[in-house]
């Protein structure tokens, strides 16, 4: 192993990787410790066995859900897509992921019977949201009370930490050899999302093999001024 990639490697050594909730590391931070905290207490802490999670867009909602479907073998679904027989269908389903509520409910009745199911027959339900259930604009009061009485798991916009451990686990996976400066560079001049960091090694380690060129920080400007095209990349 090279010493720059030694280098790249040591940078993610305090940040705590998750193998065991998933086929794909999952690294733990600040800014999503709660959610996983929610994941690793299920059922046993979950009130009435329904929880939620919520955060922007980017954040990780839809794979820390994928990862408690692993466990649970939950079936998902949009609140866009759940009606009168999916509700029905939850019945013979051990576990049910409802995903992007503020997007909107199809059937609030269905919402609140699957509900109904998961506390009478001890069944588990995830909701995710980009807010917090209990702030949807619901028009059935006794869905209302119960979205506002779920236990809920916020996910903030990932820090710095949990984006440069990304970054240099994503290198990593590619066996990519890159310096600890390029990877200061990425996360200082990139969007701050995890999508960003995702789509910035990719389109690194493409060109680095179309070109013939090293994954260094001036492919990286190269790379960062072609994918977000706003702030200055020449410092």
């Amino acid at each position: 192993m090279s010493s720059k990639t030694s280098e790249t490697e040591q940078l993610v050594f305090d940040l705590p990787h998750r193998p065991a909730l998933g086929a794909e590391d999952f690294l733990v931070s600040s800014s999503n410790q709660s959610a996983i905290e929610l994941i690793d207490n299920w059922p046993g802490t979950w009130p009435n066995f329904a929880a939620a999670i919520c955060g922007p867009a980017g954040v990780g909602k839809s794979h820390l859900a994928s990862v408690w479907m692993e466990r649970s073998g939950a079936h998902r679904l949009t609140g866009n897509d759940l009606g009168d027989e999916e509700a029905e269908l939850f019945l013979e389903q051990p576990a049910l992921v409802v995903e992007d509520l503020h997007l909107g409910i199809k059937s609030e009745k269905a919402l609140f019977h699957v509900l109904n199911t998961a506390r009478e027959r001890q069944k588990s339900v995830i909701l995710t949201s980009r807010v917090p259930p209990g702030e949807l604009n619901v028009t059935l009061p006794d869905l209302r009370s119960r979205l506002r009485a779920l236990p809920i798991a916020v996910i903030a916009p990932p820090d710095d930490a949990l984006l440069q451990g990304l970054l240099v686990k994503l290198f990593i996976d590619r066996q990519l050899s890159v310096d600890p400066e390029t990877i200061r560079y990425i996360l200082t001049h990139m969007e701050r999302s995890a999508e960003s960091a995702v789509t910035t090694v990719a389109e690194m380690d493409r060109l680095a093999l179309a070109k013939r060129r090293r994954t260094t920080k001036a492919l990286a400007r190269e790379v960062i001024y072609k994918l977000f095209p706003v702030k200055p990349y020449n410092v």
